[in-house]
């Protein structure tokens, strides 16, 4: 029994010799990219805005608007008495805050489509204080994304993460210049994830958190706790126009997508039919006995591909490609993921019949460029 004892002792002791020897030596293999006070918290989230914060960067788009001249100065009268006056014409500058995250060390950057369009001038001012002009590559109204691209050398780049990997109460930390203070973190976690119809895009699906999001941080990175890119900054929900603790970002894995395409093509290619689509009423759904809903076609366009395929306004679509729709947002985005040129197999209740027809997906036209 003796020998038993002194033999676990003997173990157990080697083991805590051990133990300390690695914490002294390796003590980031036991912080883990964060420190923890005695109690187990997380005191510090100083190592993950070191690593993401380089490449999150200030940027400042303009446009310089010429005044009218009072047309008074070209009056024929006016000039026989004052003679011929030429006033100088005046310029107003229209200027946009936001942020931006560079993604690779090409230069590209994503940001918010609103803080750049209708823009012609857009600095970029890096977190080590370089400051260079960029270059629009594309906007994407629909998702209120944007690419930029600049030419510097030793650019950092941020770590793109799975944002369908979040859960909800995930720690996140939103990272932008927020009313021109310069670059500024704060700290929240996951409150929600795919919240759409929120009236801010045509395609959504945003992840909804706590973190202070201000003006100005408008295109800046939400990020894990250990310093990845989870989520492009995109607006808030406020009355006063300041955080009251709703923010929105889109999801990196959309923006990767959706910047991947406007690289290649210069815009995003989406599938696209030429209808309006509208909530099924529910006098409708009663009178017609529709158990799964259904989406109404309000108006067609003519010659489009709904068009074509002999589609009129008053069908109700029940089903896209064998798949139930039941609401107009999940009808756009299943016909926007498919490839122009697809044949997609529709089945629509036409009065008291349900008729089935084939439409040839087209490209959806770009908005707002």
């Amino acid at each position: 029994m003796h020998n038993s004892i002194r033999f676990v002792f003997k173990y157990i002791t080697v083991g805590l010799i051990a133990a300390a020897v690695i914490l002294l030596v390796w003590p980031e293999l036991v912080n883990q990219g964060t420190e923890r006070s005695d109690q187990g918290f997380v005191r510090t989230y100083s190592d993950a805005v070191n690593v993401a914060a380089p490449a999150v960067v200030n940027v400042y788009a303009s446009r310089v608007f010429q005044q009218q001249v009072n047309p008074l100065f070209q009056d024929p009268l006016f000039q026989r008495f004052f003679g011929d006056i030429q006033p100088t014409p005046n310029s107003r500058r229209d200027s946009n805050l936001g942020s931006g995250v560079i993604m690779n060390p090409q230069g590209y950057i994503l940001t918010s489509a609103h803080v750049i369009q209708g823009k012609d001038e857009t600095q970029v001012t890096l977190n080590d204080g370089r400051q260079v002009e960029a270059e629009i590559i594309g906007i994407d109204t629909d998702t209120d994304l944007a690419v930029l691209r600049i030419n510097l050398d030793k650019l950092p780049v941020i770590n793109a993460g799975d944002s369908n990997r979040l859960n909800v109460g995930d720690v996140v930390l939103a990272i932008g210049y927020p009313y021109d203070f310069g670059q500024t973190v704060t700290q929240g976690i996951v409150s929600a994830k795919g919240r759409k119809r929120m009236g801010i895009t045509t395609f959504e699906d945003f992840i909804q958190t706590d973190a202070d999001i201000n003006p100005g941080n408008s295109g800046g990175a939400l990020i894990t706790a250990t310093g990845e890119l989870v989520g492009i900054n995109t607006a808030i929900y406020s009355t006063t126009g300041g955080s009251q603790g709703i923010g929105l970002a889109t999801p990196v894995n959309l923006a990767l997508n959706v910047m991947q395409q406007i690289i290649e093509h210069g815009y995003v290619v989406r599938g696209w039919l030429g209808i309006e689509a509208q909530i099924l009423p529910p006098d409708i759904i009663r009178e017609t006995a529709l158990e799964n809903g259904g989406v109404l076609v309000a108006g067609v366009l003519k010659g489009g591909p709904a068009d074509l395929a002999g589609m009129v306004p008053g069908d109700i679509i029940l089903k896209l490609a064998d798949q139930p729709v039941s609401n107009p947002q999940q009808a756009i985005e299943l016909i926007s993921n498919l490839k122009p040129g697809t044949q997609l197999d529709i089945l629509i209740r036409r009065g008291w019949e349900q008729i089935s027809v084939q439409a040839q997906v087209a490209t959806r036209p770009i908005y707002g460029q």
